[in-house]
């Protein structure tokens, strides 16, 4: 069998842990988000395809869910001593050396894609993880602040800011001209079914399908999307600033809206959402809160079992 899933950072991340659990003789292709990617002290910084990267190769930090495992922060603190900007993002030792590593081959020439693939051979996460685009595509927002109007790197607004300062709107640059990573599209061509999982549904799962190409190929396959909302909150993060900004309620059902029947088939829903409802899509509750290995798993395996019915 084969899968595809596309996916985000942390809970995008910590799903497919679940899904490798449950169907371990699957291959499984990810698909990831490189909208978040930035340039740091002349680094090429790759937060959500590491996340996975390091997630499903057992050097993630658990408790926080991003960086490394038992990490130090020397070259962050002497940067700081140098006055060295930006310091509201905090990138460990260990986790420079993979990003010097393909900052390094980035100058030499080999696209995002092959790097990725390098990387990944140290870590082997047990799926094949792809960029969504070796072409450059950031996400900045438009926000008003004591400065007026202006749009900052989406890194700035989430993490510096918090989201705290409303999004007037979310800008992909670069992703008209972008094309889909070698291997994207093939992979959705042979899939039997597609996951989405509980990402953010407006910068990691909508920036993926704003690459031109990768909704249309979605759209001839079976596609099943977890909800990232339980009853009126995000399972986690701030996808709820992230609706707002677009104009969408913070709801299962609105998310399911913002997809749309002609991309999704089936939508898992958590319990207390089991009203949702969209003609043309099979919608499911299950209790959808990944609190451990067991329930992570378990919505993994719901969401699977409802593309396979789908799939028939």
């Amino acid at each position: 069998m084969h899968i595809v899933s596309l996916a985000g950072g942390i809970g995008g991340a910590r799903f497919l842990r679940g899904l490798r659990a449950t169907e371990p003789e699957a291959t499984v292709t990810v698909i990831g988000n490189t909208g978040d990617d930035i340039t740091l002290f002349g680094l090429r910084v790759c937060p959500d395809l590491d996340t996975v990267m390091y997630t499903l190769g057992n050097g993630i930090d658990e408790e926080q869910g991003w960086g490394r495992a038992k990490e130090s922060h020397v070259v962050k603190e002497e940067l700081a001593a140098y006055g060295m900007e930006p310091q509201w993002f905090g990138l460990g030792d260990r986790d420079f050396a993979t990003h010097i590593v393909r900052s390094q081959m980035l100058a030499a020439g080999y696209p995002l894609s092959q790097i990725t693939e390098a990387l990944c051979a140290r870590w082997q996460p047990g799926v094949r993880l792809l960029p969504m685009s070796d072409e450059r595509c950031e996400t900045h927002v438009v926000i008003e602040d004591e400065h007026g109007k202006r749009a900052v790197h989406f890194q700035e607004w989430w993490v510096r800011l918090r989201a705290s300062v409303p999004a007037h709107s979310f800008a992909l640059v670069g992703v008209d001209t972008a094309k889909p990573a070698p291997g994207v599209l093939e992979a959705i061509e042979q899939a039997d079914v597609v996951i989405l999982p509980p990402s953010n549904p407006v910068v990691s799962i909508g920036t993926i399908l704003q690459v031109p190409g990768i909704r249309d190929a979605l759209t001839a396959k079976t596609v099943v999307g977890v909800s990232p909302i339980i009853g009126s909150a995000p399972v986690r993060g701030m996808a709820d600033a992230c609706l707002t900004a677009i104009g969408v309620d913070t709801s299962a059902q609105a998310v399911l809206e913002l997809y749309g029947s002609d991309l999704i088939d089936g939508w898992l829903v958590a319990e207390e959402d089991e009203g949702v409802a969209l003609d043309g899509v099979r919608v499911v509750a299950r209790p959808l809160l990944m609190h451990d290995a067991d329930a992570t798993s378990a919505i993994a395996r719901a969401a699977l079992d409802l593309a396979l019915e789908l799939a028939r």
